[in-house]
């Protein structure tokens, strides 16, 4: 029985996060059976995120005096661990007034999450809430959750960030279908990836040394393209990785086959597996995304740069792949323990590289009582983790304004629906974080040759625009602000956020690259091309600086959009990305929320970086 206390709290001055509709994807079965057991989690408001764009401007601003001084891991923790004051608060809640019995509450090691051991019933009272059995229309897996939202008393819910599970259904959206007349095999998992294939035969490879580079982008291609040579000096010390999510996975032949032409010095060579959740490469599942990611990272880096693998596995129900991700990074992220079917159990235990390059989409950037709270604390995750030194590199999609290949437009009823023209611009996550370096795609124009600047793509709109959930940071202010003022078209004021955070940051080419996928040589591409193109530029970057001495380079963005970096990129000012019924956004000269700041001249970008402290 929940105690009567519980119901004189919930006549107070209360704060409510409300859904409207049953989340894309799932379907409503029945009301939970009363008695089951339901771990509730409480995700308590951090200390000082107020400051954590100040924070890390401090060590990524190049005018800064501690500019490569990269926070410990212990220093972030203890940084941003709620106040005793939202615990206290939360906890007292909970035993005082709801009458919730101490033993039933636990604290996770790091002071992030109250986790309350209740069941449906009790949930109901504490919430305000009607919980439900969903299922999963694409896998059949079940959830609870109270898509009609909760209440939380006004004194409680200013130090709780979102309580789960609740109106946050996790996952990713549907799987997206490829693009182009011939496409890789669907993939069996849930997860949205930006790339799509059509199949060469590989009695055509000899015709890849005599095609232009518009036609068939090799490795060749990208050096001339980006200024690209290079050989490792740093040895071990440096690292980067890919991260690739559920079964979409390579194979060791692909590689040997992609290399044996390409990259002879990495025949045979394989990225070192770091498994999350159980996360296992060698499972039957789609082969065009880690192929893609690992042949290029691993191509232009050479044997002297090992890459490394983080392999998220499928997430149990209700669980979000980037929280699996996040959690392996910092322990701080997880819950107090697994529970159930929905914990996770790798929590800080995985290793940390110098660079991790994401080709995946997770959820559209919309303001959602469902998706908001949740997407700002990975976000804010996000920015907690370059603090110590990494660079995080995303795709910025391929579905130019909206959102991602399913090119879905935001109705004003709050709907996302595709191709529809009245509908406003729609980002995605996680590119459009701002502690993220997002990257679009570029392709070598019609008979142009590597000596001229590339444009934005035209066989898929490259994604790209402005943040719903996140402001605009100040080191991209000037940038975005001469861009607005000078060649944005005149859209109505509903149409985008002009004062959202903008992405793409930067490109690379997206189309059409020559990759080995099922034993033969394909074209493949997509912004999820160029995310990790981008990141062996930064790893190679931060070979150089390894080596003379100084550190990683981390939150890379405000260095790329000052001074001091002006000239270390390649305009691009042809192209568009059309959606939702308009042309999208127009390049132009300088920023452009289609290709970013340009693409990279990597001899410049290194020496720009040597030449910080």
């Amino acid at each position: 029985m929940v105690p009567t206390q519980l119901l004189v709290a919930l006549v107070s001055v209360v704060a409510s996060v409300a859904a409207q509709s049953i989340p894309a994807g799932w379907s409503l079965h029945h009301r939970a059976d009363p008695t089951a057991l339901i771990p509730l989690k409480f995700s308590l408001a951090q200390s000082n995120l107020e400051n954590l764009e100040a924070f890390l401007l401090d060590i990524a601003d190049p005018r800064s005096p501690n500019y490569g001084q990269h926070w410990s891991p212990a220093r972030v923790k203890e940084t941003f661990r709620p106040s005793a004051d939202t615990l206290n608060t939360v906890h007292g809640w909970l035993t005082q007034e709801a009458g919730i019995h101490a033993d039933k509450i636990k604290l996770n090691p790091d002071g992030v999450i109250l986790q309350v051991n209740a069941t449906i019933a009790e949930a109901e009272s504490l919430l305000q809430a009607e919980y439900y059995v969903y299922s999963d229309d694409e896998d059949g897996s079940a959830r609870v959750g109270c898509h009609g939202g909760y209440t939380l008393p006004q004194h409680v819910s200013k130090h709780v960030d979102f309580v789960w599970p609740t109106v946050h259904f996790g996952g990713p959206r549907r799987s997206l279908s490829a693009r182009g007349e011939a496409v890789s095999s669907s993939s069996p998992s849930r997860f949205g990836r930006e790339s799509g294939a059509s199949t060469i035969p590989i009695e055509n490879l000899a015709d890849f040394a005599t095609s232009g580079c518009d036609i068939s982008a090799t490795l060749l291609c990208l050096g001339e393209l980006y200024n690209f040579d290079f050989t490792p000096v740093s040895g071990d010390v440096n690292s980067v990785a890919v991260a690739e999510f559920g079964a979409n996975v390579y194979r060791q032949s692909d590689l040997n086959l992609f290399f044996d032409s390409f990259r002879p010095d990495q025949v045979n060579n394989t990225p070192t597996l770091i498994s999350v959740e159980g996360g296992n490469p060698n499972v039957s599942g789609s082969l065009g995304e880690a192929s893609l990611d690992i042949e290029l990272v691993m191509g232009l880096l050479g044997s002297g740069q090992n890459l490394s693998l983080y392999q998220v596995a499928q997430p149990k129900a209700s669980l979000d792949p980037t929280d699996e991700l996040l959690a392996a990074l910092d322990g701080s992220y997880c819950a107090v323990s697994p529970v159930g079917s929905e914990g996770i159990t790798d929590c800080g235990d995985k290793p940390r590289t110098n660079v991790i390059s994401i080709s995946y989409h997770f959820n559209p950037d919309i303001i959602d009582p469902s998706i908001s709270p949740v997407v700002q604390r990975q976000c804010t995750e996000i920015g907690k983790i370059v603090l110590t030194g990494i660079t995080i590199i995303a795709s910025s999609g391929d579905g130019g304004v909206a959102y991602s290949q399913s090119h879905e437009c935001l109705l004003a009823n709050g709907s996302l629906v595709a191709n529809n023209p009245n509908g406003s611009f729609v980002a995605q996550l996680p590119a459009s974080c701002s502690y993220i370096t997002a990257v679009g795609a570029t392709s070598v124009a019609p008979g142009a040759s590597t000596d001229q600047v590339e444009q934005s793509t035209t066989d898929f709109p490259s994604g790209g625009g402005f943040s719903n959930n996140f402001p605009r940071p100040q080191w991209q202010d000037a940038a975005v602000q001469n861009y607005l003022d000078n060649f944005a078209p005149d859209y109505a004021p509903s149409v985008f956020n002009r004062s959202g955070r903008a992405y793409p940051d930067v490109s690379a080419n997206g189309w059409p690259l020559v990759i080995a996928e099922g034993g033969a040589f394909v074209h493949s591409g997509g912004t999820s091309a160029s995310a990790p193109i981008f990141a062996a530029v930064i790893a190679a970057v931060n070979d150089a600086r390894i080596a003379a001495g100084k550190s990683t380079v981390g939150f890379i963005n405000p260095a790329l959009y000052s001074d001091a970096f002006a000239s270390a990129f390649n305009d691009v000012v042809v192209g568009s990305n059309p959606g939702c019924g308009t042309q999208g956004f127009p390049a132009a000269p300088g920023w452009d929320p289609v290709s970013g700041l340009g693409t990279p001249n990597f001899v410049k970008l290194r020496d720009a970086f040597l030449a910080l402290p």
